[in-house]
């Protein structure tokens, strides 16, 4: 018996409809997809098995995409994608972290016998998973073919959510926002921080309203103390402090799609000068959000934040968001739009982003962000979460 279906048929003939259209206006025949979020998007393929090469085909003028991995994982393709069998492509056991065979030598023999030998190929060349090993491999066994960068296609494919996605969404923005107030709950002066982790695992995953959550593509982040100067500390089994800073990123994640939350605690009463950046923050969100309606631009979201920060004598160099959505390890980012300035994409409906609103100075830092969904009125909050520096005393 299948697993039950994420999206309709309908969906799914959807998305790859638009891929297509997109394929024939880059000037691509074939595509080869190795992001396991990009596999899950145009075929519904769920499993732990981006660790060894695996991916999906889509050809212009094939009806359906074609998965190829691990023959132990072709059981998992069945039950996930609903492909036919003959759509499902398994390679030999042997070719496993072979030093000198690669899966790839036989997604090549795959993509000659197909006909597609001399093809305009676009491969996924930023791609987590696809390796050098396996571009080498596959431009060796197709030496008739010509290969270049997709430009992440199917990622720019994925940036405006589907009524059903965004249904998952605001599932996972309910998850989300449950498993951080359990999460500070738990956070008190002298608790081990990988208690306060062990209570959010248990919350993100058991989730909330009869609704099951999944694993985040991104393990907790908590830096504490020092460390908040720096955004991508994890835990240690060291006891929170009696006075200083925590900062806790998560996401609440339902059938694959991630919500991503920030918040920021203090043990003990706050100084001014904290107050005073979670309130510039705080503003400058707001601000974000309001700017964050459908015809701005990207630019224009982060350009409101930074207006807010600048005023209060703060700034903050990197990016303040980037689209979320399906996601896999490493990374819950879609890779694609950033709101910073420069990027000049027009906010559409649909859109989804986390607004990664911090500042980390020299020894300390803060962290109250919101993802968001874009609206003709602005910026959709899908967490429920207070945004405000956290006291706990």
């Amino acid at each position: 018996m299948s697993r039950s279906a994420v999206f309709t048929a309908a969906e799914y003939s959807r998305r790859i409809r638009d891929v297509k259209k997109r394929m024939e206006r880059a000037g691509f025949d074939l595509i080869i997809c190795q992001d396991p979020a990009n596999m899950g998007w145009l075929t519904g393929y769920d499993g732990w098995s981006f660790y060894v090469p695996q991916c999906v085909l889509v050809h212009v003028d094939e009806e359906l995409p074609i998965w190829f991995g691990r023959a132990q994982d072709e059981k998992s393709a069945l039950l996930t994608t609903g492909l036919p069998q003959s759509n499902v492509v398994p390679f030999s056991e042997y070719l496993v972290q072979n030093p000198e065979g690669h899966p790839f030598d036989e997604l090549a023999e795959l993509v000659r016998a197909r006909g597609w030998g001399k093809a305009r190929i676009g491969v996924e060349m930023d791609a987590h998973y696809y390796t050098a090993r396996c571009h080498a491999h596959l431009v060796k066994g197709l030496p008739e073919a010509s290969f270049s960068n997709n430009g992440d296609l199917v990622n720019w494919a994925r940036l405006i959510k589907s009524e059903p996605e965004l249904a998952l969404m605001r599932e996972a923005g309910a998850i989300c926002s449950h498993a951080m107030e359990r999460a500070i709950a738990k956070m008190s002066p002298g608790v081990p921080q990988n208690e306060v982790i062990a209570e959010l695992y248990h919350a993100q995953i058991m989730g909330v309203g009869g609704l099951g959550g999944d694993y985040a593509a991104i393990c907790p982040l908590m830096p504490v103390g020092e460390g908040t100067a720096t955004p991508h500390l994890t835990w240690t089994e060291d006891p929170l402090p009696q006075s200083g800073l925590a900062i806790l990123e998560i996401a609440g994640v339902r059938r694959r799609y991630h919500v991503a939350l920030t918040r920021t605690v203090h043990f003990g009463r706050p100084p001014q000068t904290y107050l005073d950046i979670a309130k510039a923050i705080v503003d400058g969100v707001d601000a974000g959000l309001e700017k964050a309606r459908s015809g701005n631009t990207a630019e224009e979201v982060e350009a409101a934040w930074q207006a807010v920060l600048r005023s209060r004598g703060l700034k903050k160099e990197s990016r303040v968001g980037y689209p979320i959505g399906l996601a896999y390890p490493p990374d819950w980012g879609e890779r694609t739009v950033s709101l910073r300035p420069g990027d000049r994409t027009e906010l559409q409906p649909g859109m989804c982003f986390h607004m990664m609103a911090g500042v980390w100075l020299g020894d300390f830092g803060l962290a109250i962000s919101e993802s968001f969904v874009v609206t003709d009125k602005g910026g959709e909050k899908l967490c429920t979460s207070p945004r405000e520096l956290i006291v706990v005393e």
